[in-house]
């Protein structure tokens, strides 16, 4: 999300005022024919861009046109992300139409999460489980061998086009750099999204998922596909997450159920938050307070929650509600008081039983603490402040694993 003024069109680099020039070109389009034309010029700049892993100038672009055209970059945007997470490959002569793509599955718990996330075991069984309920039939596929998170997962969209080209020629059989996967900071975690990770490669024009196949007398549709694949997951990929809450989502394409399992994956961690307290902390809804504040440099950039007690300032749990986007960013930021997503947080707190719930105006730093890392959280009285547990309540959560 952007942190500085986008800079004047006069300072971008001869690439960045290209894609700008392009976006805006096809945002005025007037025709399907005209958007044809500038759409594979913006892809012929956006693949060798991406090619040279020039990324940076990407993310000017969109950092320019989001105050500037709002229009122009919800159009660059679904470009880079659609030019990042597909590709076309040829074997043998075969042209493939290749698709990264993410089967987001959400954790949350009043215990602990797990610690080993590893499909080594169960990754044949899952494979059969996607091409049975969700491929089409024919489509070559490949997994990683780990349910990854958000901070394993590419960052940069030439990140991102460098794991679909490997898992790409995995899937049609042609040897392959393996994915680099980072070590995740998931240390007293109580809510998590995780990730099965993979390509779908298939010959060119053809369908990639079963719901797309409007051939059959009788055309199956998402919703059944959905409800088979997470039948065949409660098998092969529950008994992994002993003690959680698990909710498994559409598999599709990799950035759509990127955004779609951030946004579901909040109110299940706030949610996980305010049940550990009630039922680990013994502390029931009436006994707490809640403290909202907006936190970043120039824009929001994410929403801190502190929880009291009912008879002290002193902050002894807290929840982070990040902001998912650069449009969330601006929009929060620019109508502070008149904000959805703390309304929406503090009618969560109450259908959670909590009953003080209180909202400081302003923006306040992203403070960490220096000694072990900690986010710090509001209180009551507008002050950032360490969560400490009282004494008497066990700091640890129970772990089933």
């Amino acid at each position: 999300m952007p942190r500085t003024p986008a800079p004047p069109h006069s300072r971008l680099s001869r690439d960045t005022q290209r894609l700008v020039k392009l976006s805006q070109s096809l945002a005025l389009s007037g025709s399907r024919l005209e958007d044809i034309y500038w759409e594979n010029l913006l892809a012929a700049q956006l693949s060798r861009l991406l090619q040279g892993k020039k990324n940076q100038s990407i993310e000017n672009a969109l950092d320019y046109l989001l105050p500037n055209d709002i229009n122009a970059y919800e159009i660059l945007v679904e470009q880079a992300e659609t030019h990042s997470e597909s590709t076309s490959l040829a074997v043998d002569g075969q042209a493939y139409d290749v698709l990264m793509f993410a089967a987001p599955i959400l954790l949350w718990t009043r215990y602990q999460l797990p610690a080993d996330y590893s499909l080594e075991r169960s990754a044949q069984e899952v494979r059969n489980q996607l091409q049975a309920h969700i491929l089409a039939p024919g489509a070559k596929l490949a997994i990683l061998n780990e349910l990854v998170c958000f901070d394993q997962m590419p960052q940069t969209f030439h990140d991102s086009r460098t794991w679909t080209h490997r898992l790409g020629q995995t899937a049609l059989g042609q040897k392959a750099e393996a994915c680099e996967l980072r070590t995740p900071e998931s240390e007293g975690m109580l809510a998590d999204a995780r990730f099965i990770v993979g390509a779908i490669a298939v010959p060119k024009g053809e369908p990639l998922f079963r719901w797309q196949n409007d051939s059959a007398e009788t055309p199956i549709t998402r919703e059944q596909c959905l409800q088979e694949w997470t039948q065949a997951c409660a098998a092969t990929v529950t008994p992994m997450f002993t003690g959680c809450t698990i909710e498994y989502l559409q598999p599709d394409a990799y950035y759509v159920n990127n955004r779609e399992a951030d946004r579901r994956i909040r109110p299940l961690a706030l949610k996980a938050a305010v049940t550990w307290l009630q039922t680990v902390a013994h502390l029931p809804g009436n006994e707490l307070r809640a403290t909202i504040a907006a936190c970043g440099d120039s824009v929001v950039e994410e929403y801190r929650v502190g929880f009291s007690t009912r008879n002290s300032n002193d902050v002894i749990y807290g929840s982070i509600w990040p902001i998912l986007s650069k449009e969330e960013a601006v929009a929060d930021s620019v109508n502070a008081e008149q904000a959805d997503i703390p309304d929406e947080i503090a009618a969560l707190l109450s259908e959670l039983d909590v009953v003080d719930v209180r909202r400081l105006s302003g923006l306040y730093g992203i403070e960490f603490c220096d000694d072990c890392g900690a986010p710090y959280f509001p209180n009551p009285l507008g002050e950032m402040l360490h969560p400490e547990l009282p004494e008497e309540i066990d700091l640890d959560p129970v772990n089933l694993h």
